[in-house]
């Protein structure tokens, strides 16, 4: 009873549980999927390119909700189809011209950030402020959560396919594989707008590629590693909200934490391919 007391009692508690819960079961998928293609930390990338937006939102209207949310949508949209552009039109790979325009877009939003506001108010947009989620703040990540589901199934035959053999989606003709990435791209730059007004730039990717990445230790089917990259996003919030609580820690960072501490865990002990099982 101890354990979930402080979900009872205090309603910031559970604002941000269900926070985190909602993008537990939206952007771990995603996770999985920039897993599968070989794209983990293209999703660290564009985490860091939201972060002009974001500042250009702040710098216009301070703190806002709407101002923030959008400007990173536009910004992280824009370093995605940049960063494509060029890996298709020089022959620079796609990794390298992400890894160029996220290092430039996180020290102009740094510098951005830092033109008008405080240490402090640095720090609430890097790292995020879990626990003083409003709202607005949770009817953004709700509404996000419910579109990324939607649209994954409506994409989810042609984005495994793209997945595993690219050349027979092409030939299929449905959907064309730019198109699927594209859509893809839209839901993870979606995803950490969301995990940005919860967790910050920083932190947000954690929660999208630490489950996913532990799901591969405990299944080799798709369905289950999703199923599972979900139930393991939870059970981070879950322990890193009681540790926050228990413990005063920073609330994203524990969750992250927790959400690592996992990752290792699935590493040494999973049954598909763990440590302890290969020997």
């Amino acid at each position: 009873m101890t354990l979930i007391q402080p979900f009872i009692e205090f309603g910031f508690m559970r604002r941000a549980l269900v926070a985190c819960v909602a993008l537990a079961v939206s952007a771990t998928p995603l996770g999985v999927f920039l897993s599968l293609r070989r794209m983990s930390l293209i999703g660290d990338a564009l985490s860091h390119a939201v972060l002009p937006g974001a500042a250009i939102g702040y710098l216009i209207s301070g703190l806002s909700l709407v101002a923030m949310g959008v400007g990173g949508l536009i910004a992280g949209l824009a370093v995605a189809l940049l960063s494509g552009a060029v890996s298709r039109y020089t022959p620079l790979k796609e990794d390298a011209s992400f890894a160029g325009f996220y290092l430039g877009s996180l020290a102009l939003g740094v510098t951005l950030v830092s033109l008008r506001g405080s240490s402090v108010d640095l720090l609430h947009v890097l790292f995020g402020s879990l626990l003083a989620v409003d709202s607005p703040a949770l009817l953004l990540v709700g509404a996000i959560a419910a579109f990324t589901l939607l649209m994954l199934a409506t994409i989810y035959r042609a984005l495994v396919i793209d997945a595993f053999d690219p050349d027979f989606l092409r030939a299929q003709g449905r959907w064309s594989a730019p198109l699927v990435h594209g859509l893809f791209l839209m839901l993870v730059v979606l995803n950490l707008v969301a995990g940005f007004q919860v967790l910050g730039t920083l932190m947000s990717v954690g929660l999208m590629m630490l489950p996913a990445a532990s799901a591969r230790f405990w299944s080799r089917h798709l369905a289950w590693m999703l199923a599972i990259a979900m139930a393991l996003a939870i059970a981070a919030a879950l322990i890193g909200l009681m540790l926050s609580w228990r413990y005063s820690l920073p609330a994203g960072p524990a969750v992250v934490l927790s959400a690592a501490l996992l990752f290792f865990l699935s590493i040494l002990a999973g049954p598909c391919g763990g440590i302890l099982r290969r020997h």
